[in-house]
């Protein structure tokens, strides 16, 4: 049985001139066309495309006598064979129009429009967990038994929540539990609060105490949904894709994916917690439900730390050298953008 490791160096570069033809032409490609680009014999080059097929790089589809990439044949080309190219913005695109660092909220809808007209396939972006780790808070008197938090997260965006406390709590009260807060676990997440509470807050006061707690179950109970986790901009432009549109079921199935967003958002949060750029292949990849579907995606952040996920959904037939550099200046693009208005 062949194995990748076998291949030599021309069925490599046969490979990714299969692909990248491919790619740029969306039809089968014969040895006779491949011929007119090595100088070698169609009868050898058959052989080769043989060998290929063997491997699961490629497969012929069925009345065709050329070759199209498997997944596992993008798999091959992205990870060992491609050359992605730097991208370059137009010099009439000015960053600040594109992702105002001013409004947080519409940097991230606005990074996932840029993301499709730049591709030409679906934007995506995971938007930062609301409650993941906060940079500052401040407790208001708002009457006898209602406190306002004010949470102010590290990319600059403001939330606020009511408390309904058990009894009146002076200004110093409250001065006093927001720069202990505030001294203790800034850049901390509501999480990490949660479990050092009991040995940070033993040496205040038991009703202080309460309401650092009433504080912490506040910022973890976020009031986001699936819908307002993920932006997407852009799927109309899927419908422009030949291969998307071919298949009725698999481009229904593909709306599916956008209007529940179950799957995206398993996708994305895994993607988080890696590092770069990311490519996942449909048929590939089991994180991407769907063939003949491919997402790149990068994380981006503040201060160094990962606050979300964007990326591209489009076809496996994509110019992957084009996109990837599209999604790597983007996610860096927004993480200014945020850094500028956490600042």
């Amino acid at each position: 049985m062949l194995d990748e490791m076998d291949m030599d160096d021309r069925a490599k570069t046969l490979l990714k001139a299969l692909v990248e033809r491919y790619i740029a032409d969306g039809q089968p490609v014969g040895s006779r066309t491949l011929s007119k680009v090595f100088d070698l014999s169609p009868a050898t080059i058959r052989n080769v495309m043989a060998d290929l097929e063997d491997l699961g790089l490629i497969h012929s589809p069925h009345t065709s006598a050329g070759r199209v990439p498997t997944p596992r044949g993008y798999r091959m080309f992205v990870d060992s064979l491609l050359t992605a190219r730097p991208y370059e913005l137009s010099p009439d695109l000015r960053i600040e129009d594109c992702l105002p660092a001013a409004e947080p909220g519409r940097a991230v809808t606005a990074a996932a429009t840029l993301l499709s007209n730049l591709s030409q396939f679906a934007g995506v972006v995971l938007t930062p967990k609301r409650t993941q780790v906060f940079r500052h808070i401040e407790f208001i008197r708002l009457s006898d038994r209602r406190v306002l938090l004010i949470i102010v997260t590290p990319n600059g965006d403001v939330q606020n929540r009511i408390l309904f406390v058990s009894r009146e709590y002076s200004e110093a009260e409250l001065l006093e539990a927001s720069n202990f807060f505030n001294r203790q676990f800034s850049g901390k997440s509501f999480h990490a609060v949660r479990q050092a509470l009991a040995d940070e807050l033993a040496s205040l006061r038991t009703d202080i105490s309460r309401l650092m707690q009433q504080a912490v179950d506040a910022g973890l109970d976020s009031p986001d949904t699936d819908d307002e986790a993920v932006v997407i901009s852009g799927e109309g432009k899927l419908l422009g894709v030949s291969e998307m549109t071919a298949d009725m079921d698999r481009l229904r199935r593909l709306f599916q994916l956008f209007e529940q967003k179950t799957d995206l958002l398993h996708l994305l949060d895994v993607s988080s917690r890696a590092q770069g750029v990311q490519i996942y292949i449909g048929g590939d990849s089991r994180l991407v439900p769907l063939e003949d579907v491919s997402v790149i995606t990068a994380p981006y952040g503040v201060d160094g730390q990962v606050i979300g996920t964007l990326g591209v959904i489009g076809p496996s037939r994509m110019a992957y050298d084009r996109v990837i550099p599209i999604v790597d200046i983007t996610a860096r693009m927004l993480s200014n953008a945020l850094g500028q208005a956490a600042s």
